[in-house]
């Protein structure tokens, strides 16, 4: 088959990912193409989009068989953005991953696969991130490998909607504790959009490490 990836996010952390995914793809033989801008799209199979900027249109979406999206929450509840981070951020440790098709309308499309991924409620952004970037690879494969027999499903229900997170999210309130923040310092990227507070007239910094030999402790 032949199979295109976009991914049009410059510093999306599925970067460090997506080229061993294409290994995986060839190695079941399949032709694979990768794009960072959607008007490079050619013709194919299937279109995975992931972690993609850019809504396509139907001009767009015609070229290839099927279009996939992987959404970090059980749709329809959720759609939107940053909705794996607004969910540990409610306190959620189990948050489902969506494989649905791609239309016009933002994350509306019938559902093809749905799995958790579970976290222990200590893990900070890079291993969050890992965890995701995993799953989703889990899923693009066995898209691939099964879709013959996957039937697809209409999302039922009115759902959830989560608004885009920006750098102002990441702002930690100075009257309450470490423990009733954990979930936002846990959330936060120390490079992209750190935690912060103002005191004072004065804004200041703050970035979360695990502390490795403590980890080494629990292993």
């Amino acid at each position: 088959m032949k199979i295109n990836i976009l991914l049009d996010t410059p510093d999306s952390f599925l970067h460090e990912y997506v080229h061993d995914l294409i290994e995986k793809l060839k190695e079941r033989g399949h032709e694979v193409c990768f794009f960072e801008d959607y008007r490079k799209i050619k013709n194919g199979d299937m279109l995975f989009l992931l972690a993609c900027k850019t809504i396509l249109r139907k001009e767009h979406l015609s070229l290839n068989t099927n279009n996939l999206v992987i959404h970090p929450s059980k749709l329809p509840e959720g759609r939107g953005s940053g909705a794996l981070i607004w969910k540990l951020l409610e306190g959620e440790n189990k948050i489902y991953l969506t494989l649905f098709e791609a239309n016009e309308k933002i994350d509306r499309g019938n559902i093809y696969l749905q799995e958790p991924i579970e976290f222990m409620g200590h893990e900070l952004s890079d291993e969050i991130r890992h965890k995701q970037a995993i799953k989703t690879m889990e899923l693009v494969l066995k898209y691939v490998d099964h879709h013959n027999n996957l039937k697809p499903q209409k999302q039922q229900g009115k759902g959830s909607f989560y608004r885009k997170r920006t750098p102002e999210d990441s702002e930690l309130d100075i009257d309450k504790t470490i423990r009733e923040q954990f979930n936002l310092l846990r959330a936060v990227d120390n490079n992209r959009y750190p935690a912060f507070f103002r005191l004072n007239d004065h804004k200041y910094t703050v970035k979360i490490f695990r502390d490795e030999k403590s980890q080494d402790d629990e292993n």
